[in-house]
């Protein structure tokens, strides 16, 4: 993929997450604009409740590099004196 596409997609990307933010920043003014603290609160409660969720399923152990893919060094350890 050619560096201007993924510019491209990734201002486009930035466009959208900057229209969820104003429209759920308006949502939420006008809830409490005519007094619907209530359903404020139960959508409020919903939504840290998915937010758990996708953090309790996302799998965050695979972002580790196992061990074994790891370069090794010929270097000895600091600390332990090599054999000459």
């Amino acid at each position: 993929m050619s560096q201007r596409i993924r510019n491209k997609k990734a201002r486009r990307s930035r466009g959208f997450t900057y229209l969820w933010i104003l429209a759920l920043a308006v949502s939420t003014f006008l809830l409490i604009y005519f007094e619907q603290t209530s359903l404020l609160y139960i959508l409020a409660t919903l939504g840290v409740t998915v937010l758990l969720v996708v953090v309790a399923l996302a799998d965050l152990g695979r972002s580790e590099l196992p061990s074994d893919t790891m370069p090794m060094s010929n270097a000895p350890a600091p600390g332990v004196k090599s054999r000459s």
